[in-house]
């Protein structure tokens, strides 16, 4: 079973590693062809249909670029389409959903002083939302709504506010934020797979059959791809927000991510507007640096629990072992003066990654961390510093791995 841990860490790793590389495919691509599309140039001479054109330098060469607003007048040889990216990015992040949370349910996903459910419930809330999350946007998008993209932004923007805040009600503050960018991401991934792609073939089909294709397919794949660009920077901040308690685990995370959605917004507008040729609105940067300091403010808002603190059937277990007495003295002896509500070690002003390890059940909920840093490797204490002894660290193994057999 020890074994199993260390393989699974790994898996957990691969997988991440994975979802990074395809993110940052998918999101260099849309960026790049947001700035294109917005950046093309109509001149005299151009191919019929065609409805602007840009020159590039890059990598020592140099590329001319046509865009036709509907299709060409017959279909090109050889197409190359721009959709693994998002469907490699999905797939990657969703199996590494499964691999962390889901897997890990009652350490990552749960936090039963918000809501006390078994883990198939969880993960059922969480495939629930996903899916809502993707129909509910699509029919705002089928509706007369989408005429306007502002109007359908300001309304969508508080049904985000409402995701943020009932995910800080189901999950725990590190999984409510996780899950919030997967709520996005999903739309995201979806209006690619279900929208975009599909009307790209209709468009490609028509040619073929040397049918005049309709416009229309191309103007809705397009809006759906330009709300994708628009969201892809508060994806990227909740992807990262596990590494930072301050944005997940303070009393106010939930209007923390909204405002997120917001700066983000307000930067892609900038790039979006510059690469339009429509001027500089170098007023976004001041906004949004504006909001990132009133983040800065929310976060100094310690989380408040209440209830009394309560342990899983697995912490339990963990604590019945003969070896937690050991454990515990080490842990608090070595770890708690970081790990801890208040942190005493000097410079340490918050707690690390939101790990607390002052009490039996903090100790025992985090034990195959325990063991993966302090047991198994060596990185935890960083440095070293708290001189944790080669006996302490074989008793954290002995203690972990005797309970999981």
């Amino acid at each position: 079973m020890h074994d199993f841990a260390i393989f699974w860490d790994w898996l957990s790793f691969g997988v991440r590693w994975l979802h990074v590389v395809t993110a940052i495919a998918w999101i260099g691509s849309s960026f790049y062809f947001i700035a294109l599309d917005l950046g093309l140039v109509r001149r005299e001479g151009m191919p019929e249909g065609a409805h602007g054109e840009e020159w590039q330098v890059h990598g020592g060469g140099f590329y001319h670029i046509q865009k036709y607003l509907v299709a060409p007048a017959r279909m090109p040889e050889h197409l190359t389409w721009f959709k693994w990216e998002s469907y490699a990015t999905w797939l990657s992040g969703a199996a590494l959903l499964a691999i962390v949370y889901y897997a890990g349910a009652d350490l990552y996903l749960i936090d039963r002083n918000v809501l006390d459910v078994s883990a198939p419930v969880a993960v059922l809330i969480s495939v629930a939302s996903l899916a809502i999350g993707w129909l509910i946007y699509d029919l705002l998008c089928r509706s007369p709504l989408a005429r306007n993209d502002t109007a359908l932004m300001l309304v969508l923007f508080p049904i985000l506010v409402a995701v943020a805040w009932g995910y800080t009600q189901l999950f725990t503050g590190r999984a409510a934020f996780l899950h919030l960018g997967a709520f996005t991401a999903t739309i995201m991934s979806a209006n690619v797979f279900l929208i975009i792609i599909p009307n790209q073939k209709i468009v490609v089909a028509d040619l073929i059959a040397g049918r005049k294709p309709d416009p229309k397919y191309g103007r809705i794949a397009k809006t759906r791809s330009l709300h994708n660009n628009y969201l892809t920077l508060p994806v990227v901040f909740l992807m990262l927000s596990n590494h930072y308690p301050l944005a997940f685990a303070t009393e106010f995370n939930w209007v923390i991510a909204a405002l997120i959605f917001l700066i983000g917004v307000l930067i892609r507008h900038y790039f979006n507007t510059v690469h339009a040729r429509k001027g500089s609105p170098h007023w976004t940067w001041g906004a949004a640096s504006v909001l990132f300091l009133l983040i800065m403010w929310l976060s100094t808002a310690p989380k408040v629990l209440t209830g009394e603190e309560k342990a899983s059937a697995g912490a339990q277990a963990l604590m019945a072992s003969a070896h937690f007495p050991a454990v515990r003295e080490a842990v608090t002896g070595r770890c708690s003066m970081c790990h801890a509500a208040e942190p005493v070690w000097e410079g340490v002003r918050f707690t690390p990654k939101d790990v607390a390890l002052e009490t039996d059940a903090q100790i025992a909920e985090r034990a195959r961390e325990i063991y993966l840093q302090s047991g198994r490797s060596h990185a935890m204490p960083p440095g070293n510093l708290t001189a944790m002894t080669r006996q302490e660290r074989a008793l954290i193994v002995a203690w972990f791995e005797e309970a999981r057999r």
